[in-house]
Parts: C-alpha cells; structure tokens; sequence
C-alpha cells in the first residue's frame, strides 16, 4: 500500500507502509535505545512458547514506558466469561477478579479502533472520563491515573485488548510513548495469530493422544537420530514392565537379541525412509517374546516422511506403535455404550461384560442374577442390535466407538 506524502517544496512523494514503519522504528530506536526495543520484539515472536504467554514482553514493555502495569486482554471479560487476562506489575487480584466479574460492562475503553494508540482522555473527553464510575469507583482506588491502550483484531476472530497505565504522581503518556506502542502492534498481532495457530495444534494433538490412549494402543517417536522423543501412557506401562521390551540410553532394545536385531534394522529402515520423503511412511510389522510367557507383544514401525519445508531434526520421523493383547485397559463408559444402542442399564453392564471374555454364566454371577435372567437381556440386546450371537455382540463392542468414551 503506498501513502502520499508532501514536502516543503510541494513535491508529492509515494511512500510505502513499510518505509513508514521504518521511520517508526527509527523514532522508537531514538529514545528508546536500539537494543531494548531488539529485545522486547524478541519477546514479542518468542511469548507464544511461555506460560503465561508474552510475560516477558510485557514485563520488558512495562519497564521502557515506566508503567504501573500492562495487561493484555487475551480474551476480554464478557457475561459468559471471565476472560483470559495476563497482568504484569503490582496486582491486586482481588480487583483483577472485580473487573472480571462487574467493572468490565462499565469501563467505556473497549472497541477501540483496529491500529490506534489513545489515552481514556482523549476517547472520551477528559472530565467525561474522571467522573466516570470506571475511574472513581476502580481506576482511582487502585492509584491509576493514565491509562493507554490498542485494540488487536484478527480475521479468525481474535479480539485482544493492551492496556498501559501509570499512578497520579506520574507524567501523562507522550507521543513518543504512543509512537513505541504503535510500532509494536503489528508484531503483537502476528504473534496472537502464532500462538492461536499453535494452540489449535495443541487441541488437535491432545485430542488424538487421548483416542490414542484410550484403544490402548503405545506409541513410541523417534528423532531423526533415533533418540526417543515421546511416549503415551501406554507406552511406558509396556516399557516400565520390562517384560521383553525396555528402554536402553535414548532408544529402546528387545530382550531376544534376534528379536532386538530385526526391530533395530526396521527403526534404522523407517529413519531413512523418512528422510526420502516421497509418498506414504513405509510400515514394517515384529512381534516381542515375553519371558514371563504372557502372549507376544505386537509391534508395528512406521516411517513419518519429512515434510518438504521441513528443518527441524527434534521432529518425529518414525514411531512405534505398541499393543498388548492381555491389556485390559480402561473400561468402556457405560453410558456411552446405554445411549449407542439404546440398552437399559443393566443390559449394558452385561454387554460389558461379555466384551471383557466372561461367559454368559460367569457375567450373571458377577451381576448377582439368575441365568435365566441373564439370557432374557442377551436376547433384547441382540435385537437392539441387530446381531444373534455373542462372539459378535462382542466383535461389535470392540470395533465401535465405545473404547473411545
């Protein structure tokens, strides 16, 4: 986008945004030195990896404009929620908590227009605001005198409010002031778009960790150098018995050393594999002797293809995926299998049950009813179901949705 400009000799010149910002920054670097201002945009790229995110942008940002405090509103108060608020200074979270529960459907300093940098004063009129119940009634009680704020709103919805204040006994905020705040938005605002994108990775991550876990299925990645980088639940559960399969330094070794040959060639194989990078990760298949003569552990090596723009070596380029067949895992939620197939109660702990291996006889005595009683509840399941017999009332449990709940 280019803004026109005029000089003293009249001549129209055609600058560009980022010249803008340049000059910007050459007003910022001025006052307030080259090398802070360095830092605090670090912070800035850097605050999506902390917790709480870009506290150390805000502390660094409170101590160039001498602030009292600055907050940032990653998701304002609003009456069905109390917000997300990160707050640098002295904080008293007594009035953190009023302001998220009362004083934000009075404070007049919201909805900010996108870019601009501007004091309660000069929104709202000077004596309008210090008569206003946000300043008598919170600001004043807390020494807040000056209050500076900008408004950050994103395409995918993201509205983010950055509010500078300073006590009474402190110089109003000046243009220079502003000119630094300015300057540091559009930083700030693809920043929140960074972090927004890598908290919905987070999501997606964590929810299929969680189905991961739950059909109780271990999961080993390796680093491109063959180091472990991450194990599920159930994976270590398998890896901590060390029944025929363990961990040795930063990979994993297998108690047969025929076994622990072949795993180790097929590891080595889907390493490569993955650096070719072309088309599916290659898959490879073992089972695992276990010494103590429990059923063989299955294993299965699967190459994860480097991306093209790819750069990282701590990234998963290969995994192991674990499954014992004695484990009995978690118990599928009752509930969910009533309301999947519309089962009373005491049908549901039955097909329970019977999906756990107990025999008809065996899963009545366990639910302390006659086994004629027991029969008359196989036989509404199965037409509840659809199916008529139990080897595949059970199949079905296990296939379905129900290890998931």
């Amino acid at each position: 986008m280019l803004t026109l400009a005029k000089s003293d000799s009249g001549r129209v010149t055609a600058l560009r945004d980022n010249d803008l910002e340049g000059d910007s920054m050459q007003g910022a670097g001025g006052k307030f030195g080259y090398e802070r201002l360095d830092r605090l945009i670090g912070a800035i790229y850097e605050g999506p990896m902390e917790s709480p995110p870009w506290s150390t942008a805000l502390q660094l940002m409170r101590e160039v404009l001498e602030a009292a405090h600055v907050t940032l509103m990653l998701r304002p108060p609003s009456p069905e929620s109390q917000g997300v608020m990160i707050n640098t200074g002295k904080v008293n979270q007594q009035a953190t908590e009023s302001y998220e529960t009362h004083f934000f459907a009075l404070d007049p300093f919201v909805r900010l227009p996108e870019g601009d940098v501007i004091t309660a004063e000069e929104l709202i009129g000077k004596q309008q605001w210090l008569r206003s119940a946000m300043y008598q009634e919170y600001l004043r009680p807390l020494n807040i005198r000056h209050l500076l704020g900008a408004d950050i709103y994103t395409k995918e919805g993201i509205e983010c409010r950055l509010r500078v204040t300073r006590p009474h006994d402190a110089q109003p905020f000046s243009a220079e002031d502003k000119d630094l705040v300015r300057f540091l938005l559009p930083h700030l605002k693809r920043s929140l778009r960074l972090h927004a994108r890598l908290d919905y990775l987070e999501c997606d991550r964590q929810l299929h960790a969680g189905a991961v876990n739950r059909m109780l299925l271990g999961m080993i990645s390796f680093a491109q150098d063959g180091s472990i980088l991450e194990l599920n639940q159930e994976a270590q559960r398998i890896l901590a018995e060390k029944d025929g399969i363990s961990r040795s330094g930063s990979g994993i070794a297998l108690a047969s050393n025929q076994e622990n040959r072949e795993l180790q060639r097929m590891i080595r194989q889907a390493l490569s594999g993955s650096v070719a990078g072309e088309g599916p990760g290659m898959v490879e298949a073992m089972s695992v002797t276990r010494p103590s003569g429990r059923a063989k552990l299955g294993i299965v090596v699967r190459a994860i293809p480097i991306g093209k723009w790819s750069e990282s070596k701590q990234r998963p380029t290969a995994a192991i995926f674990l499954r014992d067949p004695e484990s009995s895992g978690t118990q599928p939620s009752h509930e969910v299998v009533r309301r999947l197939f519309g089962l009373t109660r005491m049908e549901a702990s039955l097909a329970l049950l019977l999906a756990e291996g107990l025999t008809l006889d065996e899963a009545a005595e366990q639910l302390n009813v006659m086994r004629n009683t027991a029969r008359t509840h196989l036989r509404s399941i199965f037409c509840k179901t659809g199916v008529t017999r139990q080897t595949m009332l059970v199949r079905m449990l296990l296939n379905s949705v129900v290890s998931l709940g």
